[in-house]
């Protein structure tokens, strides 16, 4: 299945696109996470329309040739993505899929204006309070990534000896996959041309507009809801709390074996049926 590369002109620049499947289908828009870009999970949108779907997958705010330019807080990066859907859905609600931090990003869009929402997945990502409540050990271990990016000069480190350290938690986080060559060398390309804003994301979490976001996501979210993560994610562990009272419609949450990280690439079909068959 073949997807086209569109820009969309938006209040914060030309942000950039996959564009593709069932041209009939439900409108589908998906948030790509750190550190990655829609590329790479181009079997997962061809399997996404296969299941009529009608996708979009955009280059966020941070990753070239999307603009680079700030701010990254969460009521921007939200505005983003409601621009986007004013811009390619306007008069149809969508349904929102986000990883990492795209589902950060999936989770406010869906307090912020649910009726724009039909329905939402995130991919690895618990709700971001839950996240925040549940400080275990073996949680910060796998988090010092996000305090050396609060370093002047993370950008460098992160991109020095070609991307050593991309590559090492993409390797950490989906112990189970190996990025193909080609694709590895599109996602450098990217992040080289895009340093060092995706770490300001990090930055971001430290600034008063995270409390903003904290506030609107202290409501509950009143659009149906899916939550897959994989049982071998080395960079954030699934949920081990109940966390119902966060939701105000339909909700599951499924952890899914023998997948990382980035569950939807390691295994593009399961993950894409996953999300065709819930709720249906």
């Amino acid at each position: 299945m073949e997807f086209e590369h569109v820009t969309f002109d938006l209040p914060h620049g030309s942000f950039h696109a996959l564009q593709g499947g069932d041209p009939h289908g439900r409108p589908t828009l998906v948030l790509h996470g750190f550190p990655d870009h829609p590329p790479t999970a181009k079997p997962f949108l061809a399997e996404l329309g296969r299941r009529g779907r009608r996708v979009v997958a955009p280059w966020l705010r941070g990753y070239a040739p999307s603009p680079t330019a700030g701010p990254f807080d969460m009521a921007a990066l939200t505005g983003d993505v409601l621009a986007l859907i004013d811009r390619w859905s306007p008069g149809r609600a969508v349904e929102l899929i986000g990883h990492d931090w795209g589902g950060a990003i999936t989770y406010d869009v869906c307090v912020t204006a649910p009726e724009r929402i039909e329905r939402a997945v995130t991919l690895a990502f618990p709700h971001p309070l839950t996240f925040l409540s549940q400080p275990r050990l073996a949680q910060l271990r796998r988090s010092w990534y996000m305090g050396l990016f609060q370093l002047p000069g993370s950008g460098w480190i992160a991109s020095a000896r070609d991307l050593a350290l991309i590559d090492h938690l993409w390797r950490q986080w989906s112990p189970g996959l190996s990025l193909d060559p080609a694709l590895q060398a599109e996602l450098h390309e990217t992040l080289r041309a895009s340093m060092p804003a995706p770490l300001r994301y990090y930055r971001g979490l430290l600034r008063p507009g995270m409390l903003g976001a904290m506030r609107r996501l202290s409501q509950p979210i009143a659009v149906p809801l899916l939550q897959l993560h994989g049982a071998d994610d080395g960079c954030i562990l699934p949920q081990q709390v109940d966390d119902r009272h966060r939701f105000a419609a339909s909700h599951a949450l499924e952890v899914v074996p023998d997948v990382g990280h980035f569950l939807h690439i390691e295994a593009p079909e399961a993950i894409a049926e996953r999300i065709a068959a819930w709720g249906e």
